[in-house]
């Protein structure tokens, strides 16, 4: 196997699936659209295929190499999945933190009444 794609076949091989997660995450929720929003979409979609590249190339570096060649594939794909669905994990839950904060109603101040 060449050299180049045995070191991005964990890449190469979820690359499908993590196209398919990062579209769901695009589009839902629906609204709002803010130029924010679609920052932040933006950089956590990138934040998270850098680290799932990242940890695919340092795992594949430190694996065993007396495991048999086959685990550098194993532990990089999985390494590289886990931190792909990680990084998609706190970037879902810190937007729907942030929607919701943005989409409350502001709070009501009454007047005492003697």
């Amino acid at each position: 196997m060449n050299a180049h794609v045995e070191l991005n076949l964990a890449l190469i091989l979820f690359l499908p699936w993590f196209a398919i997660l990062g579209v769901l995450f695009w589009v839902y929720p629906r609204s709002p659209r803010t130029i924010v929003r679609r920052a932040f979409d933006v950089a956590s979609l990138v934040v998270a295929t850098v680290a799932a590249a990242a940890g695919m190339y340092w795992s594949f570096h430190n694996a065993d190499p007396h495991a048999g060649a086959i685990w550098k594939q194993v532990l990089a794909s999985s390494v590289s999945y886990g931190l792909f669905l990680l990084v998609m994990t706190v970037a879902i839950l810190l937007r729907w933190k942030l929607l919701h904060t943005a989409l409350a109603p502001p709070p009501v101040y009454r007047e005492a009444t003697p």
